[in-house]
């Protein structure tokens, strides 16, 4: 495996605490990722099934980096995260800097990763 899909693994890996957070502690998921604005557990669930998707993405696009289509759909979904969180922060300011910085550095990691690994 290329170490593009061994970083993929990675991202996809870590998003699962997301996702466990989403679906069983969700004020850990409010103060991790949302702490300036209330979370109900639909908000929270709702966060956990997208992460998941991005987690199946990751992996599944990690296993096929060759998968034009998949390759692109999971770099779309980079650019998605980073701008949903961006706006969260500098728009809505449902988020803390220090926390769309913990985005930007695994979300800008992987776009120019994939970038430079485009086919």
């Amino acid at each position: 495996m290329e170490a593009l899909g061994w970083w993929l693994m990675l991202v996809g890996t870590l998003r699962l605490a997301s996702v466990w957070f989403g679906f069983f502690n969700i004020p850990r998921l409010r103060s991790g990722v949302y702490g300036k604005s209330p979370m109900t557990a639909v908000h929270g669930r709702t966060f956990a099934v997208w992460t998941l998707v991005t987690c199946t993405l990751c992996y599944t696009c990690a296993f096929n980096l060759d998968d034009k289509p998949l390759y692109l759909v999971t770099f779309l979904s980079f650019i998605y995260a980073l701008v949903h969180f961006s706006t969260e922060t500098l728009i809505y300011q449902s988020m803390s800097i220090a926390n769309l910085m913990t985005v930007s550095i695994f979300a800008g990691t992987s776009i120019v990763w994939m970038l430079v690994q485009w086919n």
